[in-house]
Order: C-alpha cells, then structure tokens, then sequence
C-alpha cells in the first residue's frame, strides 16, 4: 500500500491553531479544514458585534484556509455547524447564506460547549481545484 501523502496548509490570513492541530491538511485533492471561530486573525480574540460577526469572521477565516489550499467555497462538499445555542440558527444562516449559492451538504448541531465559551463552530471538508480559487466577500 502506497504512503498517504498530506500537505499541511498553514495562513496568517486566519487565526493561528488554538491547540495541537493543522488549518486544514490536504490529502490527494481533499481538504479538511479545522474548525474555525470568529477570532480575528491579527489579535487572536472573538470580534465584537455579536452572532452575526462572529460568524461572518469565522466564514472568512474559513475562506482564507481554503484559498491557502488552493480552491474556494465553490469547492465544500461537507460543512458542519456546532451551534452552543440553537436559537442562534437563523442568524448563522443568514450569514452563512452568503457564502456560496451552491449549498455543500451541511450538519448543524447544539453542543454543551465550544472553545473559548464560544456559540459557533464551523469545520469544512473540500474538493480541492486550484482554478476554482476565488476571494470570500461577505457583506
């Protein structure tokens, strides 16, 4: 059996690891991304303004690994949403809404808890194609 070959994707564009983990790690043409949070990348702390910020900044945070990656939001086949607050949900999906027109398949769930006492989690798992690259714009 052949070695697995990863590649470790690694941006300042997005908050550094908050634990013994990768952004994301490439194997073959598949990305998985690590949860993010809506940490701004500069300070490492939560952005101000709420749910709807916060899931903007993770979202974007996201966008940047991927790009590090070599493909875009067009490229998620599987994203996972831990929610610390269901009733958050409207709000994430508006957010969440922007981010693409081709919907990957998703999962949402309420947890106990999060990282850093925060209400949401996003992971993502992508088919990679360096000419599908594009920029994450979020209004």
């Amino acid at each position: 059996m052949a070695a697995l070959v990863r590649r470790i994707i690694t941006t300042a564009k997005a908050p550094a690891a908050i634990g013994p983990y990768s952004q994301a790690v490439v194997v073959d043409r598949t990305v998985f991304v690590s949860g993010q949070l809506g940490m701004d990348p500069a300070s490492g702390q939560l952005v101000a303004g709420g749910v709807q910020a916060q899931t903007r900044q993770a979202l974007v945070n996201m966008g940047e690994i991927l790009k590090a990656a070599g493909c875009g939001y067009g490229n998620v086949v599987k994203t996972t949403v831990l929610l610390a607050n269901m009733n958050d949900f409207v709000n994430v999906n508006d957010v969440y809404k922007q981010c693409n027109t081709n919907f990957p398949a998703r999962a949402a769930y309420q947890v106990a808890a999060l990282p850093r006492n925060i209400d949401k989690h996003f992971t993502h798992i992508s088919n990679g194609n360096a000419a599908a690259a594009k920029a994450l714009t979020l209004t």
